[in-house]
């Protein structure tokens, strides 16, 4: 009997995906070439925040409101990234599922949504994991401060990991901070809100820690429990609530309260 030989460090085993055309219908390949691209932007993403993090991010370790800064520029920049020039990683994975390339109209289109997939609505209806990770230098400000939020959050019945992500939304736990409209300190109090709610130093970090978590809770009793409209209200106003039955279509509201459920979503991990 003749000897087989075998050379197996010049023989692909696996060169051929095997044929599986049939386990899928065109509406999941679909999802699937979503998903994988999908996969590519979030894995840009990681890397983009790995080059970032030995600088303490992109706008410094010390720069009010950086590490949501830093969050939206890395997450725009995948997405811009992935779709002016893949890593080929979307196209890889899809093959190895499916067994076929992944089709130039399904992957444009794929592209062309990937930006819609960041909407704060639909991450939150969808429920799919919106976490956001602050800087270590917010945490360790915000931090300091962990007794006084204990405090408030037993006086007002508020989360005190609620009171963190607003806290780590509003000012990044700069008790000096100042907004263009004027809102001042930790939990950004105008001085309407400071006077209707008792605070006589808008400075003090007791203080309005203990304004800003009294005018939420006030706002989570109006709403019955809903954070997402209590943190409309915080944002937008209590009369823009009631004036569109809801969250108003206001961009800079509906990614407030994203930031916000992210940093909850990082604090109750």
């Amino acid at each position: 009997m003749d000897i087989m030989n075998l050379k197996t460090t010049e023989v692909n085993h696996i060169s051929q995906t095997p044929e599986t055309e049939s386990r899928y219908t065109a509406a999941q390949k679909e999802k699937l070439a979503k998903t994988s691209k999908d996969f590519e932007s979030l894995l840009t993403s990681m890397m983009m925040k790995s080059m970032t993090q030995t600088t303490e991010g992109m706008f410094g370790e010390d720069s009010y409101g950086g590490d949501v800064l830093d969050t939206m520029f890395e997450s725009e920049m995948a997405t811009y990234m992935t779709k002016s020039k893949d890593l080929g990683v979307a196209k890889m994975l899809y093959k190895k599922i499916t067994g076929e390339d992944l089709p130039s109209v399904i992957e444009k289109a794929s592209s062309s949504n990937s930006g819609k997939a960041l909407d704060p609505i639909e991450i939150n209806n969808s429920g799919s994991n919106s976490k956001v990770t602050p800087s270590e230098a917010s945490i360790k400000r915000i931090n300091q401060y962990d007794d006084i939020i204990n405090q408030a959050a037993e006086a007002y019945g508020v989360d005190a990991n609620v009171i963190k992500s607003v806290i780590m939304a509003e000012s990044a736990g700069n008790s000096k901070a100042v907004s263009g409209a004027k809102a001042k300190g930790l939990m950004q109090l105008i001085d309407s809100t400071a006077s209707d709610m008792g605070v006589k130093n808008v400075w003090d970090p007791k203080e309005n820690i203990f304004g800003g978590t009294k005018y939420l809770s006030g706002l989570l009793r109006q709403y019955n429990g809903d954070l997402k409209l209590a943190l409309a209200g915080y944002n937008a106003g209590p009369a823009n609530v009631t004036k569109y039955n809801g969250v108003p279509p206001f961009d800079e509201t509906k990614k407030y309260i994203t930031r916000v459920v992210g940093y909850l979503k990082h604090f109750d991990s």
